[in-house]
């Protein structure tokens, strides 16, 4: 399936360079990246000279692994400005975390950073498959969330007609893509599933929709739910990646030819993989933890940060830049359940296999004196019954089982049971008491 939209603008130069040219630009600008988070930042400052490295030592790409790492809880820390590498008066926007888990991370853009993010996803946009002209559908959320809005400045900078409709109103959003006919939607996997029901509630085809490519993000999906959504809307669904540390969306993404993980815009961010536990760099092609640089950011250049992503860099294909390999878990979401490790997207692989079951799903925790216990709640197809959904049921913990290596307790519950998500999912739920 390849459902080109508007017309294609011509690629940058940079995104089929040699990898000599690439890596000569990354060098030139991560020299002039680190002297400037040196010279403007104090936090970056003190950690340079807390592990007694200058920015003139780095004189190869292989010297960054010399300088220290960043964490989330860095910029915690540092909570509201005390990261930043310019005076506050340059500063054109500040975005931020929900700070559902702790104090919010605040990160910045001067001007020229939003240009630069906007060029980004237009970018990322034009790879997916779109064009000037098309009309863009954003149904990420607007706010302190980068997604809404770096999706919409992307858009109307490739030229396309942008709907900025923002997450939620589930029956709106069908209405306006019934209307407005856009060809392009932007939005998080598992609220596309919503959008999808919503068009099942109103006896309307999915597949009758004008959309023809669907750019999804802001938490890990797999391949099985990218066949589940190409399916049901006759469209392709390709990955965009990003985090708001970092930029936001438009950090990678995935070329529509190809669909084979996501190009990193390397010209503008340096990727490295480390061992999650050692923060050791890990063999070419090797999985492990995904650790990013900045390379052009002005307000708010980033060092070495730690995404938690787990993934592994590879040969670019359709386009000269590495690629990294899908995203389907993080080492904070993983769950340690009698001494397995068990991601999320794991359970929705095994769900995706029963033909009986919706790609809706929850899990839950909890923990019996000293024995943990996982239940996954997913709801039955429409029309089940008692019988059906036991032996639904019975299959998938069967797959969790011999695929995963867990038992489980599953629960299959009635169509429209468990809560829709209107931005990022959540699918854990840990009931039990720390230790």
């Amino acid at each position: 399936m390849l459902n080109v939209t508007g017309p294609r603008a011509a690629l940058d130069p940079i995104e089929t360079a040699s990898r000599d040219e690439i890596t000569a630009l990354q060098l030139s600008r991560l020299k002039a990246t680190l002297r400037a988070a040196y010279e403007g930042s104090p936090f970056y400052r003190r950690q340079f000279d807390a592990a007694g490295v200058h920015p003139d030592d780095l004189r190869s790409l292989s010297d960054l692994a010399k300088f220290p790492f960043t964490k989330k809880q860095d910029l915690r820390d540092n909570y509201p400005f005390g990261m930043f590498a310019v005076p506050r008066e340059k500063i054109a926007r500040l975005h931020a975390s929900s700070g559902t888990t702790g104090k919010p991370t605040v990160v910045a853009y001067t001007k020229r950073d939003i240009d630069t993010w906007a060029d980004l996803v237009a970018r990322s946009i034009r790879a997916a498959g779109g064009g000037p002209g098309d009309i863009c559908h954003v149904a990420y959320g607007y706010g302190l969330f980068t997604g809404g809005l770096g999706a919409h400045y992307g858009a109307e900078k490739l030229g396309c007609t942008v709907v900025p409709v923002s997450g939620g109103m589930t029956e709106r959003q069908v209405t306006l893509i019934e209307d407005f006919r856009p060809s392009i939607i932007m939005v998080t996997p598992s609220y596309m599933l919503s959008i999808l029901d919503a068009y099942a509630k109103a006896g309307l085809d999915p597949r009758r929709t004008s959309l023809r490519t669907g750019i999804f993000g802001a938490e890990p999906w797999t391949n099985a739910m990218r066949e589940e959504i190409e399916t049901a809307f006759d469209m392709d669904a390709v990955d965009i990646f990003g985090l708001s540390e970092v930029m936001g969306p438009g950090v990678a993404q995935e070329c529509v030819e190809t669909k084979d993980g996501l190009h990193i815009w390397e010209d503008h961010f340096y990727p490295e993989i480390v061992d999650p536990e050692t923060g050791a760099p890990v063999p070419e092609g090797e999985k492990g933890e995904l650790v990013f640089t900045s390379l052009t950011k002005e307000a708010f250049p980033i060092i070495r940060y730690r995404t938690r992503d787990l993934t592994r860099l590879l040969p670019g294909t359709a386009r000269s830049m590495r690629r990294m390999e899908k995203v389907t878990g993080r080492s904070d979401d993983m769950i340690i359940l009698r001494g397995v490790n068990v991601f999320p997207t794991q359970i929705e692989e095994q769900i995706l296999k029963c033909a009986r079951l919706a790609p809706h799903y929850e899990i839950e925790l909890t923990r019996s004196g000293r024995m943990d216990s996982m239940t996954v709640r997913c709801e039955g197809k429409a029309g089940m019954d008692a019988a059906e959904s036991a032996a639904a049921a019975r299959e998938l913990s069967g797959h969790i089982k011999s695929v995963v290596g867990v038992s489980s307790v599953i629960e299959v519950v009635g169509p429209g049971t468990l809560k829709r998500s209107e931005g990022k999912a959540q699918r854990v739920h840990d009931r039990r008491p720390e230790r």
